[in-house]
């Protein structure tokens, strides 16, 4: 078909006539083609102003490809404009041209396209990773504490995007199946067993406005001056899911965003688990070589939460706490946050109770305490819910706390479950009030659970404070997959606490480890004289839970080491206390029952029996959990895997992979790949 729009170079001039006879004429044939267009309009169920307005989208489309093609911008494009439009319009009077804006347009088809130039975006930059340089407090005897298992000379030593981001690509997760549809939320298209490996190219990333707790990588410490490391257990995934997104979103994450024990602890591993409920946890310690450095060890402690049965749960008391401010108005946010929650719903058992609470400007009670039984009740609470207004997230916090005590079951589960974006900008809003307000909540033997949302101003400092001095744990749902991992097949860990105040003390023989380094739990220290002190409060573990531990340790003699022995260092003739020669560390567990308030004591000792002689004979999970840590480090800019390479890394995790039903660790390593290309950039 020959392109109308060619012929506009090669038309005649029209006949001469005056300005008013062309308007006298035109003026008629609009008004025919008014009329005619009317009548037809009627007997196809359009409206005269509908097909008027798709008339006039057509002009403009068009108007815009002859901008392209008569030197945009110029003088000259814009007297051509004109006529063009014009003719047009008599072209569809005529019939010539289809007026419906609901078709393409064939006759256009020949039409040669116009290709502007492509302009490269701008590529994602990794935000700058200052290196804070923190003086060490000045040496200081350790406080009173019961004595050392080992020798000890006196301790001392150190004491994204403003504009909305698109909604992450799903995790490898199995596509929603009939399951998912008796839960009440809608099927979604199927996600890929494997994420892209390239990651698309986005336009550039403006730093956002999120926050993160800032915290330094933990240092190395000298085991003849600091023997004793002291730390609350952590089973939140939040920093994994936004390191993800980060990835998927075609960027470098922050690195303060990045908690390496939160990355590790995302996974689920088959550790050996306690035979009854009498004994709430198993600790299970392996000593394998450091994959990055020849001449240091690792040492993995992993602790597996005893599971009760579904039958064996105790009926739930949960108070859904719903930010829905101006700031959740995306649909990453309460759109998603809502399909998370009727996935929860779906879960719940006939005895379970249900609230609802929300805040924006002010709080308010959309959903009393309502019995798991009249599920619609509650998912039509839900889905009625809009976004709207400041956040007044403290005032919030207390209406759910109210509500909790008010419906509170003695012996079941009591817990507030707080979701939003962390922006509370009403009331009582700064990290240290909120987190006062918290801990005096936690004393009712209510427990918390965080859930974040969004990106570009997601306050996850607020939420990490929350949820630490408020008996509780802390997710970040980026995909409606994570919240059905989190919600769902991870219920009963996030939701049922079989110990809370749990915390890690580690002891290391000086006349067998030189010097050690945690990997992770930067914002979960404590001092050593927390340990024995329960009213100190620490991490919760709930029923299955698995909480991993990786320290690097330094053999006495080896290469390795980085500190210089010390020159009056008192000789082993004059400890008071001989050491066990054949221990390479002791590790302690204290913990609570969820409604005890008396801390138990479980010990473990390490000896090389622990101990496997090359990295690729230690446990299929023990290697998994050591890439994730490598991988977590070098996001985080750690020195010590400056030179171990994402290649390395991938093929650690890929031998290690093994059964993988959800996917999970094929997303790893997917990750890993997207982590590489980003970083040569």
């Amino acid at each position: 078909m020959t392109d109308e729009f060619e012929k506009l170079g090669t038309l005649p001039p029209a006949p001469p006539a005056s300005s008013e006879k062309r308007a006298r004429a035109l003026a008629a044939a609009m008004q025919a083609f008014d009329a005619e267009e009317k009548t037809a309009n009627r007997a196809q169920g359009k409206s005269w102003r509908q097909r008027q307005s798709s008339i006039l989208n057509r002009i403009w489309s068009t108007n815009m490809i002859t901008q392209h093609r008569y030197l945009a911008g110029s003088a000259l494009a814009t007297l051509l404009i004109v006529p063009a439009a014009a003719f047009l319009t008599f072209e569809i009077i005529r019939g010539n041209l289809p007026a419906s804006g609901q078709v393409a347009l064939p006759e256009m088809a020949d039409a040669p396209k116009v290709q502007s130039e492509p302009v490269a975006p701008k590529a994602s930059v990794r935000p700058v990773e200052a290196k804070r340089q923190r003086e060490e407090d000045a040496a200081s005897p350790l406080p009173a504490s019961k004595p050392l298992d080992y020798e000890a000379a006196p301790s001392g030593g150190a004491a994204q995007r403003m504009a909305e981001p698109p909604v992450a690509l799903s995790p490898p997760m199995p596509a929603p199946t009939q399951s998912m549809m008796a839960e009440g939320v809608a099927p979604l298209a199927a996600a890929p067993r494997h994420a892209p490996t390239e990651p698309a190219i986005l336009p550039s990333l403006e730093q956002g406005r999120d926050r993160f707790a800032n915290a330094d990588p933990n240092s190395v410490k000298t085991v003849a001056t600091d023997p004793v490391s002291t730390f609350s257990v952590d089973v939140d995934t939040a920093s994994y899911s936004f390191v993800r997104r980060s990835l998927m979103d075609g960027h470098l994450p922050d690195p303060d965003s990045v908690r390496v024990e939160e990355m590790i602890n995302y996974f689920p591993y088959d550790r050996p688990r306690p035979q009854s409920a009498e004994e709430p946890f198993r600790t299970t310690v392996t000593v394998t070589p450091t994959p990055w450095n020849a001449g240091t060890r690792l040492m993995q402690v992993a602790v597996k939460g005893y599971e009760n049965a579904p039958a064996e749960a105790p009926p739930a008391n949960l108070v859904f706490l719903i930010d829905v401010s101006g700031s959740m108005n995306a649909p990453d946010r309460l759109p998603l946050l809502k399909s998370a929650f009727r996935l929860l719903v779906g879960k719940l058992k006939p005895e379970d109770k249900v609230s609802i609470v929300t805040y924006a400007g002010n709080a308010g009670t959309v959903l009393e305490p309502t019995s798991a039984r009249e599920r619609d009740k509650i998912l039509a609470a839900i889905d009625n819910l809009q976004p709207g207004g400041s956040t007044a997230g403290a005032e919030g916090i207390e209406s759910a706390y109210r509500l909790a005590r008010q419906s509170f079951i003695q012996g079941g589960v009591n817990r507030v479950m707080l979701a939003t974006d962390g922006d509370f900008n009403v009331g009582v809003s700064s990290d240290e009030d909120l987190k006062r307000l918290i801990e005096r909540r936690r004393k009712d033997g209510i427990f918390l659970s965080v859930l974040g949302f969004g990106q570009g101003n997601l306050n996850d400092s607020l939420m990490q404070t929350l949820a630490q001095n408020g008996n509780g744990t802390a997710a970040y749902i980026d995909t409606l997959a994570e919240a059905r991992k989190a919600l769902v097949e991870e219920a009963g860990s996030n939701l049922f606490p079989i110990a809370k105040d749990v915390k890690v003390q580690v002891e290391f023989n000086p006349q067998r480890i030189a010097e050690y380094r945690l990997i992770g739990y930067e914002t979960r220290a404590l001092k050593r004289e927390d340990f024995n002190n329960d009213r100190v409060d620490a991490g919760d573990i709930g029923s299955g839970h698995s909480v991993t531990a990786i320290y690097e340790i330094t053999p006495k003699g080896s290469a390795s080491a980085l500190n210089d022995p010390l020159r009056y260092e008192a000789p082993a003739a004059a400890s008071i206390q001989a050491p066990v020669s054949d221990e390479l560390a002791f590790v302690k567990i204290r913990y609570k029952e969820p409604d005890g308030d008396t801390s138990k004591l479980i010990t473990t000792p390490v000896t090389e029996v622990n101990a496997v002689r090359e990295f690729a004979a230690g446990p299929q999970d023990v290697r998994f959990a050591t890439a994730v840590a490598a991988f977590g480090q070098k996001l985080r800019g750690t020195d010590a895997l400056e030179a171990f390479s994402y290649q390395e890394i991938l093929e650690m995790a890929r031998d290690a992979r093994g059964d993988d039903p959800f996917g999970y660790r094929n997303g790893f390593l997917d990750l890993v790949r997207l982590a590489e290309t980003l970083d040569r950039r």
